[in-house]
């Protein structure tokens, strides 16, 4: 079984902490791990289980790659999508790059809380037999309350394969009435957006029902750019590619589908409150992270990054400090934090993609300090770790070393700079960073210029694959 890790996502509700080129699954929001990492080892101890398939957008490649490093687990393949795509040319995809047509997929978005890993092993469990039998299978969540958020599944008769339904029908997310009616009548789930079939059936069954996306999505498989890290789907095929949902583009046409009941503490944390809800609380039922100080407040998810975050009196409020934004809403309104995103979008605001502290595949960057002609950026590099050579047309910098050794390309020199040593790179003027050394380099970076914008890089050379 090859576990199919789907880790998209635009990072718009959970901002601030999210961003678009840092989503949640990137983010350690209810354990020390980050949402990736916890749906790699909620698998470990389920038999047969392959290295995984992730499919990501191409900008956070590096990323999924360092946390998969970080917790020691290498992926079968990384597939990097061009444009996003909705979930079923993703899995398309994985099921193309499977190495056998029989293989069982076992696709799984990369940003879910299950809290019982033992139940979530026996559903998975019971969905391999109907799935190895010809059956496209996906877990249906027993659902606790109401909810108007989700969509839901209907059940129908009980399976051949023990703990198995027939699926009845897809409804769309329902008012709050008629979500207490699935409540009540005991034959409802809420979609869960996870399944399992084998590469064969899935492709099988798009072939039927939505050919054309399979076509796209076997000419952009078919004219990738494999490397040793990751497979990049030609841009042209994909971005031709139709846009839909698994649920849309063949789980609700199939006559071959069926549903296990999944009872396992799933949440998709899809919201500021529904975080609220899986994590540890006080007496008072908030949950405070990071220099938080409260008094008289109740029920609410206090955050702090940074600074000292003090609040008094509130009740069902959400409250999150980030190095360059604070979101106050009250719980029952943080579906509409999107809406905000969409604002910082429409103004060009770039607090709607990036922190302040920006990651790269070398290490990161941290801007201090930004002005009309000059930026001020801490820069952090790892160990055997190189910037790309490269050059800017309209800003000079002033490189001055904190921690560590740093080799310096700067046109035909080379140098090496130690800590409290400095080094001035002129407009225009070709050079390079490298960190040799077995300790992180750390340095101060001063830019001047008319314009400092992160696409003012003419890149010559770059071992991540980012030249021009």
């Amino acid at each position: 079984m090859i576990p199919v890790i789907l880790s998209g996502g635009s990072g718009t509700r959970l901002w601030p902490l999210s961003r678009s080129q840092y989503p949640k699954q990137f983010l350690p929001l209810v354990t020390d791990n980050t949402m990736l990492q916890e749906t790699v080892a909620r698998l470990d101890g389920l038999d047969g289980v392959a290295a995984p398939i992730v499919v990501c957008n191409e900008d956070h490649r590096f990323m999924v790659a360092e946390q998969l490093r970080e917790i020691g687990v290498t992926a079968q393949a990384i597939l990097l999508e061009p444009v996003g795509r909705n979930t079923a040319p993703a899995v398309a995809l994985a099921a193309l790059a499977a190495e056998s047509p029989d293989e069982l997929l076992l696709v799984l978005a990369a940003d879910h809380v299950i809290s019982d890993k033992p139940a979530f092993h026996a559903a998975v469990m019971k969905a391999a037999d109907a799935a190895r039998a010809g059956r496209l299978v996906t877990f249906g969540v027993v659902p606790t309350g109401p909810e108007t958020g989700y969509g839901y599944i209907r059940r129908g008769d009980a399976a051949t394969w023990d703990g198995t339904y027939a699926v009845k029908q897809f409804v769309e997310k329902p008012d709050l009435e008629t979500a207490r009616g699935y409540l009540d009548s005991g034959d409802y789930y809420w979609n869960s957006g996870m399944f399992v079939f084998t590469a064969a059936q899935y492709l099988a069954a798009l072939e039927k029902h939505r050919p054309e996306m399979l076509a796209a999505c076997r000419s952009a498989y078919a004219n990738s750019h494999p490397s040793p890290d990751f497979v990049r789907l030609d841009k042209a095929a994909f971005a031709a590619c139709p846009a839909d949902s698994i649920d849309y583009a063949v789980m609700e046409k199939t006559d071959r589908g069926v549903v296990v009941p999944l009872d396992a503490g799933w949440n998709d944390v899809g919201s500021w409150s529904a975080l609220w809800e899986v994590a540890g609380k006080d007496g008072q039922g908030n949950s405070l992270k990071g220099d938080v100080l409260s008094v008289d407040t109740r029920n609410s998810y206090i955050q702090s990054e940074n600074k000292l975050v003090a609040v008094v009196g509130l009740d069902d409020m959400v409250v999150v400090e980030t190095d360059d934004a604070v979101m106050v809403s009250p719980k029952s309104r943080v579906q509409e934090v999107k809406q905000i995103v969409d604002l910082l979008r429409e103004a060009g605001r770039s607090e709607s993609e990036l922190h302040r502290k920006v990651y790269r595949p070398w290490g990161y960057y941290d801007s201090i300090d930004l002005g009309e002609r000059h930026q001020a950026k801490r820069i952090v590099v790892n160990p055997g770790a190189k910037l790309s050579l490269q050059m800017h047309h309209h800003r000079a910098e002033h490189w001055i070393v904190v921690k560590g050794t740093a080799s310096v390309t700067r046109g035909e020199e080379e140098m090496l700079l130690t800590e409290n040593q400095s080094t001035y790179i002129p407009i225009g003027t070709t050079h390079s960073l490298e960190n040799r050394g077995v300790i992180p380099l750390e340095m101060v970076e001063v830019q001047t210029g008319s314009y400092l914008g992160e696409d003012d890089i003419v890149r010559f050379d770059d071992r991540y694959g980012r030249a021009e």
